[in-house]
């Protein structure tokens, strides 16, 4: 593979290579300037901005923006009143986050296991999981890969059960054709490691009228009408509250940011294929380091996260003192994730009703390697070559 145009205008790699960095441009922190001097830095038109071209861009009926995925799921979680005696179906490999709302809402987290070499679970595994309590079931597509979407609705749509999609990790991933979150109800993340980031935030997408108005309502106290629609739309000044609600609405400084940067998405996400395409390449003949599996149906890989497997066997060495010895070279490496099961609390009070051996065999030896658009592929090279180095050490 050649050298890309990038890499000849790239300064020299920095002394500390990071797991992830945020895309940041001129245009990106003028459009946030512009905000801080327009008089109107809350939810206003620059969130509505948003909103209506991330619901163009992911072709769904509506977009709701909010100060983050987490602040996403706890507003649909509520919106499906989701409480005591319910059961909600995700998989163990996925952030706390959505277990723990599960858990404060009340409600039971049914852990089912997932695919051995795509981390994400599968239609068969859901369906099995499903009892006369089965609230919601919330599958997660990983790393930028999208999740077999078909078979998932089909066992939702047989057993009336509402699907919610965790797309934290999809902005820019399509199935067979279809960008996520442009059927059903999705939740983004905007988190700054994420493809596109507003700083902190999140999305929700959803085809369902009556759900996106509530979570609008629900995101800004349970309102009627929340302060920005209240000014540009006449309403009187002061609304109702129709029922309790948050404090989650997007500020315009974040989503002015998140406007930018949607405008470069695709072109940040083809700059990610082209890193992954070179670990790929290179970490084909490097025994003990497993990269994840692509699918095998139709799918458009967003490449939020570039996850292998540290085989201790293989490799001579465990992933925690692999990402040390990794961290000691001047490279970063995240965990995505510790099963949610594993940690400290859940291990006592929320234990699988099945054995989850896929879930538990990655979790012991998922890493994240380096992987953000403004890395060049000479980055990729020095990654891997410390890894060779890593591995050759521990063999000694």
């Amino acid at each position: 593979m050649t050298a890309s145009t990038n890499d000849l205008q790239r300064p020299a790699r920095p002394s500390f290579l990071p797991f992830s960095r945020p895309s940041i441009t001129a245009a990106d922190v003028a459009a946030v300037t512009a905000v801080l001097e327009s008089g109107w830095i809350t939810t206003g038109k620059k969130c509505a901005e948003l909103e209506e071209r991330f619901a163009a861009v992911t072709r769904c009926r509506h977009a709701v923006a909010l100060t983050s995925a987490t602040a996403g799921m706890h507003l649909l979680l509520q919106a499906h009143d989701v409480g005591p005696g319910d059961e909600v179906i995700t998989p163990s490999m996925t952030w706390v986050s959505t277990i723990n709302l599960i858990v404060l809402r009340g409600a039971t987290p049914v852990f089912v296991d997932v695919d051995a070499h795509t981390l994400m679970t599968t239609a068969d595994r859901v369906e099995a999981a499903l009892t006369e309590r089965t609230k919601l079931i919330v599958p997660v597509h990983f790393a930028g890969a999208a999740l077999d979407l078909d078979p998932l609705r089909a066992v939702a749509d047989r057993h009336g059960v509402p699907l919610i999609e965790d797309a934290a990790h999809a902005a820019g991933t399509e199935y067979a054709g279809q960008p996520i979150g442009g059927d059903g109800t999705a939740v983004f993340s905007f988190h700054p490691i994420k493809n596109l980031t507003t700083g902190e935030g999140g999305m929700i997408c959803t085809d369902v009228d009556s759900l996106a108005a509530r979570v609008r309502r629900l995101r800004f106290h349970g309102l009627g009408a929340d302060s920005y629609q209240r000014e540009t739309q006449g309403r009187a000044p002061q609304a109702e509250v129709l029922e309790p609600g948050f404090k989650y609405n997007l500020p315009d400084m974040n989503a002015a940011l998140g406007v930018s940067q949607l405008a470069r998405l695709d072109e940040m996400n083809r700059q990610r294929a082209v890193l992954a395409a070179r670990y790929r390449e290179l970490l084909g003949d490097v025994d003990g380091v497993l990269p994840l599996v692509l699918p095998s149906y139709p799918m458009r890989h967003a490449w939020h996260l570039f996850v292998v497997r540290i085989d201790p066997q293989r490799a001579r060495i465990d992933r925690d003192v692999f990402m040390a010895r990794m961290k000691a070279r001047g490279i970063g490496t995240g965990l995505h994730f510790r099963a949610a099961h594993l940690h400290k609390y859940y291990r006592t009070h929320h234990q699988p009703r099945v054995p989850l051996p896929n879930t538990e065999w990655n979790s012991a030896r998922v890493c994240s390697l380096p992987l953000f658009p403004d890395m060049a592929l000479g980055d990729v090279d020095y990654v891997v070559d410390t890894i060779r180095t890593v591995l050759h050490e521990a063999k000694r």
